[in-house]
């Protein structure tokens, strides 16, 4: 019981703030462009509390399903010419600005992610995998020449190791070479030489040694060092999201790895016990996934809006209203298909579809 009230609490925590730092960057790029924004909703269905600033008469919601969230503006869903005249009108703005305005979300998210990354480093450290062997695959190079658990790999070829990485770089560019490997074993220091295996990656032939490493510390970095810590951090999880979705689209590889609301508040859960850093890492992964999947060009996401614009830029003129419709129940009947197909991959992963056959018969 106090497991599932911790992972509740935990995925609304971290939901709530993917969508309020999502919608509010669409907000203050639209009060940037002169767009009077009319509501800004955290969750979606009746409020649960609401209130009305003076200042900007923007009506701040939060609703009853937390499963989004929006902004609102005037003028949005409007033909320019019907609302050229209101003073505050998204229809009515520059091209350019609707652009900034929609793409201002998936921003937020990338920039979120970077500024969370910058506060975990700088106050608990970067996780750092230690250069120590904790698994030797059967067959392997690794096996071949006596390597074990708990062997610390110290230099390549005379290139120092400091953590698992800079192992694997090396290992990586050498495929079926000979390389001398120095390491130590209880405190003792032992060299090697080493012909490595090989294998395919992303298209490519490279070295296998066959180790695998989980052994972790928190490395202690200074402001500047987070900093830059940060953005390669951010980047690798722009990268790995990139080539998921590539791999998805392109070879339809992953598939039954998606995760969908169920599945996204189970792994909350489970990284909420390791403590705050853990879920703090997961947050900024997430909200990179969830800004880069937004800007994908499928109507009624930010990137399918994107994708009209990009056409008006094009033609010298909007895209006909009639196939932004079409396209956008498109962009909507995929959506819907996909929160299915995702709910059906947690709840099978969860056993519910083996337990529904079972009471079946």
């Amino acid at each position: 019981m106090l497991y599932d009230l911790r992972a509740a609490l935990a995925y609304a925590f971290d939901i709530g703030m993917l969508v309020f730092f999502h919608e509010l960057g669409h907000y203050l790029a639209a009060r940037s462009q002169g767009v009077t924004v009319e509501t800004f909703s955290i969750g979606f269905g009746p409020a649960l509390l609401s209130w009305r600033s003076k200042k900007t008469g923007t009506v701040w919601k939060l609703s009853a399903l937390p499963i989004g969230g929006y902004v609102k503006m005037q003028g949005w869903g409007e033909s320019a010419g019907a609302a050229s005249t209101q003073p505050g009108s998204f229809a009515a703005t520059r091209l350019g600005s609707k652009a900034l305005i929609v793409a201002a979300g998936p921003l937020a998210n990338l920039l979120l992610a970077f500024v969370l990354f910058i506060g975990l480093f700088a106050v608990d450290g970067q996780p750092v995998v230690k250069p120590v062997i904790t698994e030797v695959i059967a067959g392997s190079a690794a096996a071949g020449a006596g390597l074990q658990p708990g062997d610390v790999i110290t230099s390549i070829d005379g290139h120092e190791i400091h953590q698992f990485d800079d192992m694997v770089g090396i290992i990586a560019d050498h495929p079926d070479a000979a390389l001398r490997f120095t390491y130590s074993r209880a405190g003792q220091p032992r060299e090697a030489e080493i012909t490595l295996g090989e294998t395919t990656a992303d298209g490519r032939m490279v070295g296998s040694l066959g180790v695998g490493g989980d052994d972790v510390s928190l490395q202690p970095l200074s402001l500047p060092g987070a900093v830059r810590a940060a953005g390669a951090a951010t980047w690798s999880g722009i990268t790995m999201t990139l080539q998921g979705l590539y791999n998805l689209i392109v070879h339809q590889q992953g598939l039954h790895q998606l995760r969908g609301m169920i599945g996204i508040a189970q792994i909350t859960g489970q990284v909420a016990a390791f403590g705050l850093p853990s879920l703090i890492n997961l947050i900024a992964l997430l909200s990179i996934n969830l800004g880069l999947v937004n800007l994908v060009p499928i109507p009624i996401l930010d990137g399918g809006h994107l994708l009209f614009y990009a056409g008006e830029a094009i033609f010298r003129r909007p895209i006909p209203p009639r196939a932004q419709d079409i396209f956008m129940r498109f962009g909507g009947a995929l959506l819907i298909s996909l929160i299915v197909f995702t709910t059906l991959n947690d709840l099978n992963r969860l056993g519910a579809a083996s337990w529904i056959a079972h009471l079946l018969g």
